[in-house]
């Protein structure tokens, strides 16, 4: 089965924003083992939606269509739809109280135009919007069947889980093979270096392993298909057993999460702390171990010192060390995670001190170069590296590396130097 994901919007084909809408329908429908063969986005042009429809009706079986159900001139998705298809434009009461009553309860006066979301195409099945005004629907046309839905997140969310994925799942009935999928995450070697890792793994027949880079991890996606759920599971077992025994601790989890949430998940298990003390990464540590919910059992809070008085004054880092090693250095590092680890009582500390540029390089000390440090009862050890990107990937990549000495520490495991960098001390 053939399944299709269109977004419409001019603001997403401007670049205005990023269209996240595309990757969450596609995962959605693999998790009920429908996979996405095309993806698509067209702008506000009745001309071009029409397109657009005809086209997605032609080769696909199920088509997702995300955005255009609003209250102005440029929402047209129903309009047109309709009009593609030979369908008259009627107002679905129930719908049009729900608008109602919306405005009401927000104790918010209701515009004339939000009655345009009540209209639907004559003879589609209307899927209720239970966190905004808009209406989706579900229309039968051939072979095709098309869910509009609103583009807005997280009314799209709610609608694809709530009303879209139980109808497609009802249609695909127990005639067909079965597909079974995973999602490996990796983290310090490069795509291509996977690929040579991984050169026999993944040949089964029925099975296809995929490649996705989201800097800077690597994921791993093996795809099985058989006959039967249990022979599916079985060929999935084998491929993902297989690429953690080729690459070990680099697969640093399966599924959504995150390096992060490994990392608090680890410590916690363990009844163990962390603090943090942040120069060139400025925050961005912190940032991400607190997103996680449930991270003050584990994490005791950071110091962002980007200055050198603030490395002085806040972590204790000595005017002798700043003097004859500089700011980038193994021992004001050192010193840094040290002065968080004492101050913020945590049995672990991370530090980061680098020059992520553009400018601020020396021959000595070039742009991209950082040292990480780690502190423990055991002692605190550094390293240095120098990361060959730009500002903001050189700050993303330092606070993964950091993040990943600590699961790597908790596991008993030597740290881990990404293999796509550079000026390594060992």
């Amino acid at each position: 089965m053939k399944a299709e994901v269109l977004t419409i919007g001019d603001e997403l084909l401007r670049g205005e924003i990023v269209d996240s809408n595309k990757s969450f329908l596609s995962e959605k429908l693999l998790g009920i083992e429908v996979e996405t063969r095309f993806h698509a986005s067209v702008n506000d042009d009745p001309a071009d939606m029409r397109d657009a429809f005809l086209r997605a009706a032609d080769r696909s079986e199920i088509v997702l269509v995300s955005g255009g159900l609003g209250p102005t001139r440029d929402d047209l998705t129903v309009e047109v739809l309709a009009q593609t298809f030979g369908r008259a434009l009627v107002q679905h009461e129930p719908s049009l109280r729900r608008i109602e009553e919306f405005f009401a309860r927000n104790q918010r006066a209701m515009s004339p135009s939000n009655a345009k979301q009540a209209l639907v195409p004559e003879g589609c099945e209307v899927l209720p919007n239970p966190v905004g005004t808009a209406p989706g629907c579900m229309l039968d046309v051939g072979r095709a069947v098309f869910f509009c839905m609103p583009g807005v997140p997280r009314e799209l969310y709610r609608m694809m889980e709530e009303q879209v994925l139980p109808r497609v799942a009802a249609r695909l009935g127990g005639s067909r093979g079965v597909m079974r999928a995973a999602l490996l995450r990796t983290f310090g070697l490069g795509e291509s270096n996977l690929e040579d890792t991984l050169a026999d793994v993944g040949r089964e027949e029925g099975v296809i392993l995929g490649f996705r880079t989201a800097f800077p991890d690597n994921f791993l996606r093996p795809v099985a298909r058989a006959k039967t759920a249990p022979e599916a599971d079985a060929k999935l077992a084998r491929a993902s057993a297989a690429i953690e025994a080729k690459l070990g601790p680099l697969v640093y989890t399966r599924g959504d999460e995150t390096m992060e949430s490994v990392v608090g998940r680890m410590l916690a298990e363990r009844g163990l702390t962390l603090a943090t003390a942040e120069s060139c990464t400025g925050g961005l540590i912190g940032a991400r171990l607190t997103a996680v919910a449930g991270s003050s059992r584990y994490y005791r809070g950071g110091v962002v010192a980007y200055a050198n008085e603030a490395k002085r004054d806040l972590l204790g880092v000595s005017e002798a060390l700043l003097r004859e090693h500089g700011a980038v250095s193994a021992p004001v590092a050192r010193a840094m995670a040290e002065g968080a680890r004492a101050r913020l009582g945590a049995d672990l500390a991370l530090a980061t001190t680098g020059i992520s540029g553009p400018d601020g390089g020396t021959p000595e000390k070039p742009v991209g170069l950082v040292w990480i440090a780690l502190a423990s009862k055991d002692g605190t050890e550094a390293e240095q590296m120098i990361f060959p990107f730009d500002r903001e990937r050189h700050r993303v990549i330092t606070a993964q590396t950091a993040l990943d000495w600590v699961r790597r520490s908790l596991l008993g495991l030597p740290r881990l130097v990404p293999r796509y960098v550079r000026g390594a001390t060992r």
